[in-house]
């Protein structure tokens, strides 16, 4: 038996699509070119694997156990992948868009000397299904994940950010009084977003939100222009106050925080070479500027 990856990949994705031309599309091959290899996949297994029908394509019950056993071949490669990028010193690394461009030109002069990083910059859910996949190695993030192994790096608390007349009228205020009318976020999806609606005592339902910018620097430009009011973490309380002169931030008198935390797959028998001085870097970097915002804006 002479059973390939190249087809067993080709099942999945066929399993996937339930039609000849969306899974060919999928894995960027012709539609015959897939068919052949499905047929030599079914002739060295003695069966027929997929039910083909007018408009539908259905795995065999013998079609499910060999795409059970296609995962955990795909498993394995992809575990196989991470431990020979590891191997060479290269880390795959997730950050969500709130941090990556605050943190990582802070932590990058001391990553460079000890790993080849590749960057991902995605949305929680994204870099949370990408690690499982194993298709990068760690994410730093401000949500729990119970699902993998969490490492804390620092606490980042919020400010309140707008034109100096605009903090005026909003000051010694808790974020739960702040007006909706006045608020911007982040549009859906990010967390941030879902943290500062949950602070501010907040839910999507409330259309006075404006929820409508992709960047944080998007935000702080609008609030700098006196467009509104925005939350603002330390980590980027410095570098969006430098961009925007106009923009001046307030502390709350209880300041809420976002946890901000590395994460990786449970088991990892490696870690040690790698993750855990990712942490000690990546934490060193948050809390140098945590402290830069808490001297500059105390």
């Amino acid at each position: 038996m002479n059973i390939t990856v190249r087809q067993l990949t080709y099942l999945r994705a066929l399993a996937e699509a339930r039609s000849f031309s969306s899974a060919a599309q999928a894995v960027h091959v012709s539609q015959p070119a897939l068919s052949v290899q499905i047929r030599e996949l079914e002739s060295q297994v003695g069966q027929p694997l997929v039910e083909r029908r007018p408009r539908d394509v259905r795995l065999t019950r013998a079609g499910r156990r060999v795409l059970l056993a296609a995962e955990r071949v795909a498993a394995e490669l992809r575990a196989l992948e991470a431990e020979a990028r590891r191997g060479l010193g290269q880390v795959n690394l997730g950050m969500i868009p709130t941090i990556a461009p605050y943190l990582l030109p802070a932590s990058l002069p001391d990553l460079r000397v000890q790993t080849a990083l590749r960057l991902r910059e995605a949305q929680t859910e994204e870099l949370l299904e990408a690690l499982a996949q194993g298709t990068i190695d760690a994410a730093v993030i401000a949500t729990p994940a119970p699902d993998f192994h969490e490492e804390p790096l620092f606490e980042d608390r919020f400010l309140l950010a707008g034109t100096p007349d605009f903090l005026a009228l909003n000051r010694g205020l808790a974020p739960q009084a702040i007006d909706p009318d006045t608020l911007l976020l982040l549009d859906e999806g990010h967390c941030l977003a879902d943290q500062a609606l949950a602070l501010c005592g907040l839910t999507r339902a409330r259309q006075r939100v404006d929820l409508g910018a992709s960047s944080l620097s998007t935000l702080c430009a609008l609030a700098g222009q006196g467009m509104g009011l925005t939350l603002v973490p330390e980590i980027a309380a410095a570098p969006e106050t430098r961009a925007m002169p106009m923009l001046s931030l307030m502390r709350f008198a209880e300041e809420p925080a976002r946890h901000v935390r590395l994460v990786r797959l449970r088991d990892c028998d490696d870690a040690a070479m790698w993750f855990d001085p990712l942490v000690g870097l990546l934490r060193k970097a948050g809390e140098a500027l945590v402290a830069e915002a808490r001297r500059g804006f105390a």
